[in-house]
């Protein structure tokens, strides 16, 4: 018998979760009259945006009417850092998370004090879909800070009515030894983190399969169904694929249920999702592979208006709830990376390497999974003049730029000095990736 059995008996969260499809586009329609209005009413980006593009949010009647609507980009929140984005008075702003950019400033993302509200409901509700309940006892490995894991889950988990155990990221030992010692029923971390305990458990001759959880809430990072059928052999368990972005809230956009495991539910009351065409921008009916897109329908102080999320997927039927379901993300639209649930754009690396007095422009990043983590090598070249430095000097130059990296972008990486020359070149796009992670 599974440990998570007696959760696949029971009901929704909340009752919109089964609502009738023509309940969840009544209510989609009347909160994108609102979201629209707020947007444009009160962020000065989406005024200029929408006259721009020649519509105003009184356009908008039908939920075909929002393609008439210009999209959101990443470049938009950096281009109006740090609070140019917010739709209500900053002193309204509760809580602010960022996440990484390609520019070094990081995107920033506001929460009103009903946003937060939200949100905890949402992952709440996204635990409740995935087998936890009150009384559980929530272990988050997510990491705390300006990245939205670990607080989010925090608080759904205490808006279910769990017991939290705030362990954040790190401190492996210490993961297993909080494991054994308070047994909890849920983790919550990263699905290539949660491996690495596994092989902590096995170092210290633990079956991992014998602790006390249940159920595990992974995101951040896509992952296989192969590293489910991993996880849920080694530890016992049912591995459930939660999916979300600090842009658009944080986790807990999308959840999936233990039920049926087969892909994260859209959270269609509050986010309102489309699929299009990366390159043409057109919206592609469901069941199309394409970029995925989100509107907000509640968010009060950073509302999203078509937010160009860069991930591929698909939106698929309903099944365990009225909702749609999304599929696997298959890549990006971009050349964005996510290192360990980190945001890393090549772009970030090369210009920490321009700063360097002594580094050349040439440069090519590896990444590979080493066990169940992802690593990440940078390798550039000396400037011509410097083809001569010493062993120390150069050990010195790949320290300074490792340090560089892992204290603005948040990733730890190895740096390798080549030799001038060693670098491909390019007569057209140049190739600045090697990323050998299995699919």
């Amino acid at each position: 018998m599974n440990k998570n059995d007696n959760a696949r008996r029971n009901g929704p969260f909340e009752a919109i979760e089964t609502a009738s499809r023509d309940e969840i586009a009544a209510l989609q329609t009347e909160r994108l009259r609102w979201s629209l209005r707020h947007a444009y009413e009160n962020v000065p980006h989406y005024r200029a945006s929408f006259d721009a593009h020649g519509v105003r949010p009184e356009d908008f009647r039908t939920l075909a009417d929002l393609a008439k609507f210009p999209f959101t980009t990443k470049q938009d929140l950096r281009a109006n850092y740090p609070y140019g984005m917010f739709a209500v008075p900053r002193e309204d702003v509760v809580r602010v998370h960022a996440s990484s950019g390609t520019t070094g400033k990081p995107t920033v993302v506001g929460y009103t004090q009903k946003d937060i509200d939200t949100w905890a409901t949402l992952m709440a509700r996204s635990l409740h879909a995935g087998g936890g309940r009150r009384g559980d006892i929530a272990h988050v490995a997510y990491g705390y800070g300006l990245f939205t894991g670990g607080l989010g889950a925090h608080y759904g988990a205490e808006r279910l009515g769990c017991t939290v155990i705030p362990m954040s990221g790190g401190q492996t030992e210490k993961q297993v030894q909080l494991i054994m010692d308070f047994k909890p029923d849920i983790i919550m971390v990263t699905p290539s983190y949660i491996l690495n305990i596994a092989d902590e458990f096995k170092r210290q001759g633990i079956d991992p399969a014998s602790t006390s959880l249940r159920i595990g809430l992974f995101g951040a990072e896509p992952w296989s169904e192969q590293m489910r059928q991993e996880i849920e052999s080694t530890f016992g368990i049912d591995a459930i694929d939660i999916y979300g972005l600090s842009e658009v809230i944080g986790p807990g956009v999308a959840c999936e249920c233990v039920e049926s495991k087969d892909g994260p539910v859209l959270w269609e009351d509050h986010f309102y999702p489309e699929i299009i065409d990366p390159s043409t921008g057109e919206v592609l009916p469901d069941g199309s592979q394409g970029e995925l897109v989100f509107t907000s329908l509640t968010k009060e102080a950073l509302p999203v208006v078509r937010y160009r999320t860069r991930d591929l997927t698909r939106l698929l039927p309903p099944t365990s709830r009225s909702m749609r379901r999304m599929g696997k993300i298959t890549g990006r639209s971009d050349d964005m990376l996510i290192i360990r649930g980190v945001n890393v754009f090549p772009s970030q690396i090369e210009e920490l390497i321009l700063k360097q007095p002594k580094l050349s422009p040439h440069y090519l990043i590896d990444v590979w999974r080493d066990g169940h983590l992802d690593s990440v090598a940078v390798n550039v070249e000396l400037k011509p003049e410097h083809r001569y430095a010493s062993a120390v000097d150069r050990e010195y130059v790949a320290h300074d730029l490792q340090h560089h990296i892992k204290s603005y972008i948040g990733i730890s990486t190895s740096v390798r000095i080549a030799e001038i020359g060693g670098i491909e070149r390019s007569v057209g796009k140049a190739r600045r990736v090697i990323d050998k992670r299995p699919r």
